[in-house]
């Protein structure tokens, strides 16, 4: 799905540590472990997170490759982020043939899978019955290795205006009732930053707050839906030619494949599919041969948040994802025990009551890595120097086509 800037994770959640290669970054980048590392860090927040990344782990990346005293070289960047609870599962995870017998305590092996996870599907896909290996891959601790990778392409982005954010705009039953299009950009971040839930409605993470601790005292786990926002995207990103260049489809894609996500929305996509067409196309407004970002087609509206014909059309990108419940549960379903095949309670595993304020920046991440892929497709580039100078060029470009007048032959 990317092309010109790649990026390959390594590791177990419960392993040394997760590696993640990211290619394709140009030379000429201002890069440091802080730029990433904030970003980590708001991926371990969140009402309803548990005692691992509450207490256990302080994710801090090192550069192994690809920055030389603060810069990117243009070569492949190597980073690793070091698993703390690595100490207790020394045993159960060590990469070393075992050369004694352990406890089964020890090796950590488990054999009853739980619905809902990749536990049962993975075990017939790789012939085990010990789900161990399963759950470690399977893990949304792999996240924290994409949210890395996104904090480059978030930092390569922002040297060209583009900026960021997620917040939750639904939790089990509760909806928040802010507008976030009404709201200035800086604003959106400030309240989605000061929320425990990424919430921009104090009222209903009150609310929010309340249905969390209401399913950690049943035992239980909450979904929701939170949206990333893209601002000041350039206009012509994608394409409307092929069907696996078309932006919005690479978008659902990196969205869908977080662990847990059920459903991506490209703009107000549910609510247009119920209303007539006149009532929802965003209306041309005048247009603007000198605009601060890049709505020199400015809009009445963005139901389509962003994205026409797989294109971006200059206004902010809009990026819905569903979360299900998480599917480790305190109080287990019915499963099957591979090893016998009868009845049983499911697995157990530390986890979550609700991740979806993560989840959103891992999203951030994710379309961060396409849209960084994007710029590099159109605009191709070894340098950041280069970068901005085929990115103003293309603005004059825009800019001169607005304020020539077409002769018959155009």
């Amino acid at each position: 799905m990317l092309t010109r800037l790649r990026f390959l994770t390594a590791g177990e959640s419960h392993g040394p540590a997760l590696t993640v290669i990211v290619d394709g970054v140009p030379a000429g980048l201002s890069l440091s472990p802080d730029d990433i590392n904030g970003d980590l860090r708001r991926r371990q927040r969140g009402y309803g997170r548990g005692a691992r990344m509450r207490r256990i782990e302080n994710d801090v990346v090192r550069f192994l490759g690809g920055v030389r005293h603060g810069v990117t070289i243009g070569s492949p960047i190597a980073m690793v982020i070091e698993n703390r609870d690595y100490v207790n599962w020394q045993i159960a995870m060590s990469p070393e043939p075992l050369v004694e017998s352990f406890p089964e305590d020890k090796l950590r092996a488990f054999f009853i899978p739980r619905p809902g996870h990749a536990d049962l599907a993975g075990a017939v896909k790789y012939g085990t019955r010990d789900l161990r290996p399963i759950l470690e891959r399977a893990s949304a601790r792999e996240t924290a290795a994409r949210v890395a990778a996104g904090a480059v392409a978030r930092k390569l982005l922002g040297e060209i205006g583009v900026r960021i954010v997620s917040h939750v705009v639904a939790l089990g039953t509760v909806e928040a009732q802010v507008d976030a299009s009404a709201l200035p950009f800086d604003e959106i971040v400030a309240r989605a930053e000061a929320s425990e839930l990424r919430c921009l409605d104090p009222a209903a993470e009150a609310a929010m707050k309340r249905l969390v601790d209401e399913a950690n005292e049943r035992h239980d786990t909450l979904g929701g839906v939170f949206e990333v926002i893209a601002d000041s995207v350039p206009i012509g990103l994608g394409s409307h030619v092929h069907w696996d260049r078309k932006l919005d489809g690479r978008l659902a894609q990196a969205v869908m494949s977080i662990p847990a996500v059920k459903g991506v929305e490209i703009g107000r996509a549910f609510e247009m599919a119920r209303r007539f067409g006149s009532q929802v196309h965003d209306p041309f407004l005048p247009p603007d041969p000198h605009p601060s970002d890049w709505r020199f087609f400015p809009r009445a509206s963005n139901n389509a948040g962003g994205l026409e014909g797989g294109v971006t059309n200059g206004e902010r990108l809009i990026v819905r994802g569903a979360m299900k419940p998480l599917s480790t549960l305190r109080h287990p379903l019915p499963s099957l025990d591979l090893r016998t095949l009868q009845p049983a309670k499911a697995h157990v595993e530390r986890s979550d009551v609700c991740a979806v304020p993560a989840a959103g920046v891992v999203a951030e991440a994710m379309v961060a890595l396409v849209l960084a892929d994007a710029v590099l497709e159109k605009f191709g580039a070894d340098t950041m120097d280069e970068l901005k100078a085929h990115l103003r060029y293309y603005r004059d470009q825009i800019r001169q086509w607005l304020q020539t007048p077409m002769t018959l032959r155009q």
